[in-house]
């Protein structure tokens, strides 16, 4: 297909889905290439939750507590200090895990570059190699010229010699 009939899409399918690499397509999806690796992971399209935690009711108006009140509010802030301690170690595991899972992601898409950029040296040598091939192809018919010639030549005077040993006899 010519340059005018790729440009102009002459003589192609309807299907305008397709490209080739050769014609500088793609199969690039930004969605898919943006879309999130958790659907309930935190972007600016999912701000996730704003909720928070809240032993206790807010108090307000100033207030006196009885000696019970305060015994087990005394037990409950002990186990939420207990709890707010606990937690914090999960949280900090849970973030140290989330970087760990950030920098595989991370090394991994490293590596997919390098084999797209080596795919693409390999694709280049490919190219370069087929462009030399196609140089080649003049000398070779002219080689095969020159041995059609000299078939033609030895054949003639094969059949001149033959002709010369029926005259003879």
């Amino acid at each position: 297909m010519g340059v005018l009939a790729r440009i102009t899409k002459v003589g192609k399918s309807n299907n305008t889905n397709q490209s080739s690499l050769s014609t500088g397509g793609h199969a690039i999806d930004k969605n898919r290439v943006l879309s999130p690796t958790d659907p309930t992971v935190i972007n600016p399209l999912n701000a996730g939750s704003w909720e928070t935690v809240r032993t206790a009711p807010v108090n307000h108006t100033p207030r006196y507590f009885n000696k019970a009140e305060a015994d087990a509010l005394k037990q409950v802030a002990t186990e939420k200090t207990q709890g707010a301690r606990q937690t914090k170690r999960a949280y900090k595991s849970l973030k140290k895990i989330e970087a760990a899972d950030a920098a595989v992601h991370k090394q991994h898409r490293n590596y997919i570059r390098g084999v797209a950029d080596s795919e693409l040296t390999k694709k280049r040598a490919d190219a370069a190699t087929a462009r030399h091939l196609h140089a080649l192809r003049p000398e070779y018919a002219r080689l095969g010229n020159g041995l059609d010639r000299a078939e033609n030549n030895a054949q003639k005077r094969i059949d001149e010699l033959i002709a010369k040993v029926k005259a003879v006899k």
